[in-house]
This record gives structure tokens, sequence and C-alpha cells, in this order.
């Protein structure tokens, strides 16, 4: 646990650290050759600076263990983190469409290879990091890492589009096409797009796991063949399982012989919970209700 604590603080601190030297570049190359997508990626990866922090603050306090306050642990933090995550995203989407849409209402800016570079190095960089950091938030199943790993995502798609707008506009610039010299905005408005798109598919995991959805259908089969698979349960009555941050919690109920006793019925309930974890690593608690079966039921 301890290992995959630190595996994960350390893949945050690289997000957090690299979205601030790549806010910097975007801000300075783009104010200085008046480029409309490289501020509007550059506002994107501030937001990220934020977005970034938060994860880590969330990630940090889901690991705390449980208290008399919070007796299920603090594994909706990264839940939240991750929220929060999504709403930056949604904000700098806005953002970015608007300004790009403005710059149609200017004459358009010179291109230069600088700016072209810049959202390479960007687009290069982020690409990596989505790669990094997606690998360990599913291994280790942190939302606030999955979150992180996904605003990496957004970030190379808008890499791509000022990729190909910025070079779209020096093709427009050297062969004298006026449509061509605006790719710079029609790529903004293209990334404004795609990150709103992202933006909502995380607010919606991310609701779904505060609002304590059921896990998916598949998992839940499987947990169900396991509880059935236990030779002293007779019936299963139900099973629920929610997310709760980097684990899920378990509720089971389910029929046992009537005439067992108090000591059985509490050997049957660990042999349930060992056998759920057994088989998903991802469970962390199980609840179990015993009730009474009877032959002939």
């Amino acid at each position: 646990m301890e290992a995959t604590n630190k595996q994960s603080a350390f893949a945050i601190w690289i997000s957090l650290i690299s979205n601030i030297v790549l806010t910097a570049m975007k801000f300075v190359v783009g104010l200085a050759f008046g480029s409309q997508v490289l501020v509007a990626d550059a506002v994107h990866n501030a937001g990220d600076v934020f977005a970034t922090a938060a994860a880590l603050v969330s990630m940090i306090i889901s690991k705390r263990p449980p208290d008399k306050d919070h007796p299920y642990g603090h594994g909706k933090a990264e839940v939240i983190g991750a929220g929060i995550v999504a709403v930056v995203l949604v904000l700098a989407s806005l953002y970015m469409g608007y300004h790009s849409v403005m710059a149609f209402m200017e004459p358009p800016h010179e291109a230069s290879y600088i700016v072209l570079i810049a959202a390479g190095v960007s687009l290069a960089w982020k690409q990596i990091l989505y790669v990094y950091t997606i690998r360990i938030g599913r291994s280790i199943n942190s939302s606030g890492l999955i979150a992180t790993a996904y605003d990496h995502l957004a970030d190379v798609y808008a890499s791509l589009a000022a990729v190909a707008g910025i070079a779209l506009a020096m093709l427009g610039e050297h062969y004298g096409i006026l449509l061509l010299r605006y790719g710079d905005p029609v790529a903004g408005i293209i990334v404004a797009f795609f990150v709103l798109k992202l933006a909502i598919h995380m607010g919606r995991a991310s609701v779904d796991v505060l609002m304590e959805k059921n896990i998916d259908d598949d998992k839940m089969e499987e947990m169900l063949r396991l509880v059935r698979a236990v030779p002293e349960v007779k019936r299963v009555d139900r099973l629920r399982a929610r997310e709760h941050g980097h684990y899920m919690i378990v509720d089971v109920r389910v029929g046992v012989p009537a005439e067992l006793s108090v000591q059985e019925g509490h050997d049957i309930s660990r042999k349930i919970k060992e056998t759920l974890q057994a088989h998903n690593a991802l469970v962390g608690e199980v609840l179990v209700h015993l009730n009474p079966w009877y032959k002939g039921e």
C-alpha cells in the first residue's frame, strides 16, 4: 500500500510540475507571436495546474484511514477531485471556444515556426504523461489519477489541433490562401469541442459514484456467481456494490440453513467476504446479512 501511495503521489507531482512549465511556455510564445490557439491552450493548462493540485489534495485525503466521522473511509475525496477537474475543463473549453470565435473578427496573425515547435513539444510531452498516468491510475483504481490522465488527453487533443491549425495557417501564408490563414482559430474551436465532450464524460462518471450507482453488470454477475458458490449459501436475496473512490463496498443478503449456530453464521460471512476480496482486489468492505433458510423453500 505504501509503495502504491508513493507511485501515485510521484505521478501527480510530475503532472503538476509539467502543467506549470507548459503553461508558462505557451503563454510566453502565444502572446509573443499572437497565436490564439496557443494562448487558449495556455489558459487550459493554467486550469490544469489548479485541477491537478485539487487532484493531489483529494488523493492525500482519500488515503486517510476510516475515523469516527468517516467510518467508510475517505475514498470519495478522489471522486470529488475528479469532479473539480471536470468543471475546470468545462470552463476552459468555453473560454477557448469564445476566444477562437472572436479571432475571426480580427485579421489573421502571422504564423511562426516557434509557435509550431511549442505546440509540438506540448503534444509529445502530454502524450507521454497521458500514457504514464492512465497506466498507473488504472492499475491502482485511482479516480484522481485517471481524471488527471484524461486531463492530459484533453491537452493532447488541444495540442494536436494547435499543430494542425498553425501548420495550415503557415501554408495559407505561403500560398496566399486567406481561408487557411484562419486555421489557428478553427483549431481552437475544434479543441474546445473535444475538451467539453471529455469534461462531460468525466463529470457524469463522478456524479455516478457520488450517487452510489451500482457497478457494471458483468462485475455484479461475477460477484453473484462467487457468493452462490459458497456451499452454505442456499439463496441470494440481494446483492449491491458501489464504488467508494479507489475501492468498492459490497452489501449482500443471503439465506443459510436456519439451524446453524451464530458461530457458523459468522464463519459463513467471513468466507463470503474473503471469497469476494480474493477474486477482486478492489473490494474493500463487504457487509453480509444472513437470513434463515428452511428446506422446501
